[in-house]
């Protein structure tokens, strides 16, 4: 059963990379559709022989390099648990580590260069990532059990709001501050440049695939069935909700904007989505998605921080927000479980933020240093299809003109 469940769980979210990229392909202009689909799924490709190779050693000390018999539990000894229960278990946390660049995609689109970006993949999820995995939910380095005996309780992220959607959203940060500005954003002047989405149904339907694919994100990281709790569906389902309305109200309906609400309400969410009273999961989402609208418009208009999708406010911030309000609506006194403290979330939650944002201007900053990262402005014009694929989103159409 546990097999099963797993193997749901991970198919689930293997499913959220096909949002990735159709949200991503909706939100970029039609001459840089090809590369947004292109490039989510090149970087699973990447992410799943980096992190077979070297990441899942890294935050959990199991490597894969035995025999077919011992890695299917046939081995008494070899560490491997019946029927294959610890490869599907790998399967499935695989396609979290690969969410890191699928997360990063989003911000560095329409102007980064294609290989740069799988190196990049290769390093963040081969080692970058694995590391901070292996303290949280690994327990590498005695970290978690210093705060347990500190505050009363470890650092507490059922699903990831810091781990991968905290994560992933510092270290994009890194990689869009590096890579610049698109190059027709701003004018002269610096007043803003709008670049609407070039495909609002396919924005939607990005969110719509990782809406329901979350469930499995969520639901499934109790990681068997007899631990499995209806609370954290119920949770996910209010929060999304949550998130979606009042980013629809505070993005004036604005259609971008009440996608990624509901979007911001489950990243959000997926930290305490096992202790919070579901109360308390509909208000972490709606907060969320007003947190959310504030950080993409003060990217875009103050900050001049170019993040195409929006992904740091939505993954960096509101992950953050995810995990330190897990210390406050999981307490019982405001209905939740227990088992939490607010200053290991605090903690927990800051430590993600300034490890991931130094490492994604460390590894962005290397590669720009020695390869380049970014598009030739010629190329970057053309559009990344053109210059990368050599072919458009919509080839029949050139035939035509």
């Amino acid at each position: 059963m546990d097999v099963f469940f797993l193997l749901i769980g991970a198919a689930m979210v293997l499913a959220m990379h096909a949002g990735f990229a159709f949200l991503e392909a909706g939100t970029v202009r039609r001459k840089n559709q090809v590369n947004a689909l292109s490039k989510i799924l090149c970087d699973l490709g990447v992410s799943t022989i980096a992190y077979f190779a070297v990441g899942y050693s890294v935050a959990y000390g199991v490597s894969f390099f035995a025999s077919a018999e011992a890695l299917t539990g046939a081995v008494e000894g070899a560490g491997f648990g019946a029927q294959g229960v610890d490869l599907v278990r790998f399967f499935f946390l695989l396609m979290f580590a690969a969410a890191i660049p699928a997360i990063i995609s989003g911000g560095i689109a329409e102007r980064a260069r294609f290989v740069p970006q799988l190196i990049a993949t290769a390093v963040l999820v081969g080692l970058v990532y694995p590391f901070f995995e292996g303290i949280v939910w690994g327990g590498s380095f005695g970290l978690q059990d210093l705060l347990k005996e500190a505050f009363g309780a470890p650092f507490h992220d059922f699903a990831g709001s810091v781990v991968v959607h905290g994560v992933g959203g510092w270290l994009a940060l890194g990689a869009v501050v590096l890579l610049g500005v698109r190059r027709d954003r701003y004018a002269a002047g610096g007043q803003l440049i709008a670049i609407p989405p070039s495909n609002i149904p396919y924005l939607a339907l990005g969110s719509w695939i990782l809406c329901v694919g979350w469930f499995g994100f969520n639901v499934m990281s109790s990681q068997s069935v007899a631990t499995a709790s209806g609370l954290v569906a119920l949770n996910s389902v209010m929060a999304m909700a949550g998130g979606l309305l009042v980013a629809t109200v505070v993005g004036r309906n604005d259609p971008g904007f009440t996608h990624n609400g509901a979007l911001a309400g489950l990243v959000a969410v997926c930290a305490g989505s096992d202790v919070m009273h579901p109360l308390g999961a509909l208000v972490t989402g709606g907060a969320a998605g007003a947190l959310f609208i504030w950080g993409f418009n003060k990217c875009q208009r103050t900050w001049k921080i170019d993040d195409v999708l929006g992904v740091w406010p939505l993954h960096g911030l509101c992950g953050i927000l995810g995990g330190v309000l897990a210390g406050v609506f999981g307490q019982t006194a405001l209905g939740g479980l227990g088992g939490v403290s607010l200053a290991a979330q605090v903690i927990g939650s800051a430590a993600g933020l300034v490890y991931a944002g130094v490492m994604g201007f460390a590894v962005y900053g290397v590669l720009k240093a020695t390869i380049g990262i970014r598009l030739s402005p010629e190329d970057e014009f053309r559009g990344a299809d053109i210059a990368i694929h050599k072919v458009p989103a919509y080839p029949e159409e050139e035939l035509i003109h």
